[in-house]
């Protein structure tokens, strides 16, 4: 053990897919527990702002989205976090490509350690599910791949 400690941890979720937490959300929790360290709960919801996707939508659907996300996001965590959780966890929804906004939102929130779920959707990325691999390679903090 090098002594490293952990004191604000990142789980990035995807509501649609019970793969992206059901193994990474215990990983989680244990070591916010472990660490007393503050738990980040993440979705990221697609960005439709480009002007050809975008004029297909109402202009307040942006906001709409999110506000929807940030409601089943705090009913996932009511219904997925243990009652008597000990440590501080936060719900928080960003708009974007999925790598891109997890490395954005780790760095605005000083995290230190980001659980994640990875899967092999068709095996042509055979090591990690292409968001972890870029998670993993591009982020600043230390990343802790759960296979799912």
């Amino acid at each position: 053990m090098t002594g490293m400690t952990y004191k604000n941890i990142l789980l990035p979720i995807d509501l649609g897919h019970a793969s992206s937490w059901k193994k990474a959300l215990p990983v989680a929790l244990d070591l916010a527990r472990l660490y007393g360290a503050h738990l980040n709960v993440l979705t990221v919801i697609p960005d439709v702002g480009m002007p050809v996707v975008g004029s297909f939508f109402p202009a307040d659907f942006e906001k709409k989205a999110r506000e929807k996300a940030q409601e089943a996001l705090e009913k996932w965590m009511d219904e997925n976090l243990p009652e008597d959780l000990d440590v501080k966890a936060d719900a928080y929804v960003a708009v974007g490509t999925i790598y891109d906004e997890i490395i954005a939102v780790a760095n605005k929130l000083n995290i230190d350690l980001i659980v994640m779920a990875s899967h092999r959707p068709k095996m042509k990325d055979y090591l990690l599910g292409p968001n972890a691999a870029r998670v993993v390679r591009h982020a600043r903090q230390d990343v802790l791949v759960v296979r799912s």
